[in-house]
């Protein structure tokens, strides 16, 4: 596998925003069963895009694009954020979530500690941070504490990791 993490270009951001939605959307598809909601809205990728420290990143593989990461860097306290981290529907299971994973370690050595989220009913994510990535579960935010125009968990919540560095 030839795989390259780059910064997301302008001209990427409408196949990177889609693969992205498609990728969130069939996971929850997977558990929940079809649903003509959106689960990441486009306003909530804009949102993590327009944080302070925002870099986003997509994973070249063979030449295409098969996954992205945004992260929030704050060089201040270096205690960073994973906002979201995907691999392209159809090309889960290859390796490619954990070579973005380690590349984005790799670029920010000064980090003193990750944190991210996943829903609850998200295991292949859960078995992936904790067990792959190294991260550990701290917290657990009720589905009804998330806002009533969030649907990503489900309604089961949402498990927040921390990875110390």
């Amino acid at each position: 596998m030839d795989f390259v993490l780059e910064t997301v270009q302008p001209q990427d951001m409408a196949q990177y925003k889609r693969e992205m939605q498609e990728a969130f959307q069939k996971g929850f598809e997977e558990v929940y069963g079809k649903s003509d909601l959106t689960v990441l809205p486009e306003e909530d990728i804009d949102r993590s895009l327009e944080s302070k420290g925002a870099v986003a990143f997509k994973a070249m593989v063979d030449g295409e694009m098969l996954g992205g990461a945004i992260v929030v860097i704050d060089e201040e306290t270096q205690h960073n954020h994973l906002d979201i981290l995907y691999v392209k529907y159809g090309t889960q299971s290859k390796g490619i979530g954990f070579a973005i994973w380690s590349e984005i370690e790799k670029r920010y050595p000064l980090t003193k500690v990750w944190e991210t989220c996943t829903p609850c009913f998200e295991k292949r994510n859960i078995h992936f941070y904790v067990n792959k990535c190294g991260f550990h579960i701290v917290e657990y935010q009720r589905g009804e504490d998330m806002g009533d125009d969030f649907i990503g968990d489900g309604g089961d919540g949402m498990f927040v990791f921390k990875k110390w560095m």
